[in-house]
């Protein structure tokens, strides 16, 4: 079992910046890749950033350049680094591991742009 806690969430002006956390606990060896997903009222979730155990990193069209993905394995923490971020990035967002076949979900971050 894997277990999910996100952080850093809040209220930022178009154009401002925030930094989300992930800290991953229990069964960490297992995973294979980790990453953040978002979800805005009334849409489906959406894949936002991915990195893999070595190191691969890949990124939604709509947040290259202006969002960052990284790990800190000695603290089994991923970061989602968002700058630049516009009314439209306003949603939960939802840290995911994945461990072979099996996904797991943090409770999500609520992130409000206002314009």
């Amino acid at each position: 079992q894997v277990q999910l806690v996100e952080s850093g969430g809040g209220l930022v002006q178009t154009g401002g910046s925030l930094r989300l956390a992930c800290v991953a606990s229990g069964s960490v060896f297992s995973i294979d890749a980790m990453g953040w997903y978002r979800q805005a009222p009334g849409k489906q979730r959406e894949f936002v950033a991915r990195i893999t155990s070595g190191g691969s990193i890949s990124y939604v069209g709509s947040v290259k350049g202006r969002f960052t993905i990284s790990r800190d394995n000695a603290k089994n923490t991923v970061y989602l680094q968002m700058n630049s971020l516009k009314p439209e990035d306003t949603a939960v967002y939802y840290c995911n591991g994945q461990a072979g076949y099996r996904g797991y979900w943090g409770q999500g971050t609520q992130v409000t742009v206002s314009s």
